[in-house]
């Protein structure tokens, strides 16, 4: 199941919005490859391209939270390296098992509603803190 970037998902800070439309996207080309029983090699590069993109985007957000002295930070930062370690594991279980329907399925609950559900409920809030901030 592909995930559609809708109003909802709009924090209001354009680099976060930007970002998190990238990881969608990604995301959305991972299920698919899984799905579509894509060659080993394509999945596995769209799956390295989301671990890259998943800890830069991190950090950038990280950074954003520090210089607007974001207040929930240090549980900001633990929920950002709890999902790392979760795209981690099924980035290197993609590595040895290969794609399938199944995988495909994990996929979208472990990560694609991790990533919609934090956007929503914690993002929103970094995003808040910033344009408090700015005024």
């Amino acid at each position: 199941m592909a995930f559609a970037w809708t109003k909802d998902l709009e924090t209001g800070n354009p680099q976060i919005d930007t970002e998190h439309q990238q990881l969608i996207e990604a995301l959305n080309r991972l299920l698919s490859a899984c799905a579509s029983g894509k060659g080993r090699e394509e999945v596995s590069n769209t799956m390295d391209f989301l671990v890259q993109y998943t800890h830069t985007h991190f950090s950038h957000e990280e950074l954003l939270q520090i210089q607007s002295k974001y207040p929930d930070y240090v549980n900001h930062k633990r929920y950002h390296a709890e999902f790392e370690k979760v795209v981690d594991e099924l980035s290197a279980r993609l590595q040895k098992e290969g794609p399938s329907l199944q995988m495909v399925g994990e996929i979208n609950l472990r990560m694609g509603d991790w990533l919609v559900n934090h956007i929503k409920k914690e993002d929103r809030k970094v995003a808040q803190n910033i344009q408090a901030q700015e005024k």
